[in-house]
């Protein structure tokens, strides 16, 4: 958004915003409100990650952890089990919660739609049929053919997608539609794909499809961190065209925005955010619907913003993955049910909070 003149030729800005000037690149408007949710959010997920790391089943003293997290002190289980174990694993849980806010935030920008998420219209179910063809009849199953494979298959799903809904403009709604046709066709692919394995691998694949931390390790947060490194600054620098699309496509087009090259950009950075999440944790549900709308409603900004639900993402996984490590402590549970669960309540909530708004009586002018 572009910063407005006066008659007088003084500049001013819109309430609620500052105004930061960039060499070479003119200004940039930030809406402060969201700047201070993004910093509240992101030091609680920073506090439930050193929570997650200095306490767990294995008996460690807060302190003790601690020593060995920065020191590297303690016996040599101690060092796996702080450094090997529940290191990488907050980690990934910030970075692919981080990666399903930030693709929630496009998918829902470019659908104008707060069902326009990944897993909604099929990109998360396509990543993961790719990774079960992997898991199921790849010889060599490793995290290295597991990401290639849900990579490949998310950028298939959308390929097919993006051409369905080409046919006649690749408008919000024809992308919703045709996401949710292709999800539910995979669907039924990847429960076929189950019923024809053997039991042993049928059971490591269910597992993987549930979407778990439990056995994460350093070698697969490479590929994430290279991705999200790249991909997520992408999606802010894409914001002001997202924001441009969420006025509609005749206003967009009247101001010069090209929509097809512009949703097709967007399209790519957000399936490329999907499958890596996809590929280093397995399908994680109703994360990347809810993270945008809840980060929305607490910054009260204009549009969906890319930067709250990137650190509302992380925040909810972070949390999420706590409470599937302690609520049936010592057993551990997958992190994908516990999303799950809490985004059916939050489908609830918002069908709810939905209608009590519709009723409400609107007052008149007079």
């Amino acid at each position: 958004m572009s910063t407005t003149r006066t008659r007088a030729g003084a500049r001013y800005l819109p309430p609620g915003y500052w105004c930061v000037r960039l060499p070479r690149f003119g200004s940039l408007l930030l809406h402060r409100r969201t700047l201070a949710v993004v910093a509240g959010l992101s030091v609680v997920a920073l506090l439930v990650a050193a929570l997650t790391v200095v306490t767990g089943a294995y008996h460690l003293t807060p302190v003790e952890a601690l020593r060995t997290l920065v020191l590297g002190t303690g016996s040599d289980l101690d060092r796996f089990i702080v450094l090997d174990q529940r290191l990488p694993r907050v980690l990934a849980a910030l970075l692919v919660g981080a990666a399903l806010g930030a693709a929630g935030a496009i998918f829902q920008s470019v659908s104008r739609n707060p069902l326009g998420s990944p897993d909604i219209i099929g990109f998360t179910t396509g990543a993961a049929t790719g990774g079960l063809l992997i898991i199921l009849l790849g010889g060599s199953v490793t995290s290295m053919t597991i990401g290639a494979g849900t990579i490949v298959g998310g950028a298939i799903t959308a390929l097919a997608v993006v051409l369905i809904s080409l046919r006649r403009g690749l408008s919000g709604d024809r992308l919703v539609l045709g996401g949710i046709a292709i999800s539910a066709i995979l669907a039924s692919v990847n429960d076929y794909l189950l019923s024809r394995s053997a039991i042993e691998e049928a059971e490591v694949a269910k597992a993987w499809q549930h979407g778990s931390l439990n056995a994460i390790s350093w070698q697969p947060l490479l590929p994430l961190v290279l991705v999200a490194a790249i991909a997520i600054p992408a999606s802010l620098l894409h914001v002001r065209n997202l924001r441009i699309l969420e006025l509609g496509d005749d206003t967009a087009a009247g101001v010069g925005l090209g929509l097809t090259r512009t949703r097709v950009t967007a399209l790519t950075i957000g399936v490329a955010l999907t499958a890596i999440a996809v590929a280093t944790a397995g399908p994680i549900g109703f994360l990347a619907l809810a993270a945008p709308q809840l980060a929305r409603r607490l910054s009260r900004s204009p549009g969906v913003s890319v930067l709250a639900s990137t650190a509302m993402g992380a925040l909810l996984l972070i949390i999420a993955d706590l409470a599937a490590q302690r609520v049936l402590s010592p057993f551990q549970i997958p992190v994908g049910l516990v999303t799950a669960a809490v985004g059916g309540a939050y489908l609830i909530w918002l069908l709810v909070f939905s209608r009590q708004q519709s009723a409400r009586p609107s007052r008149s002018p007079g």
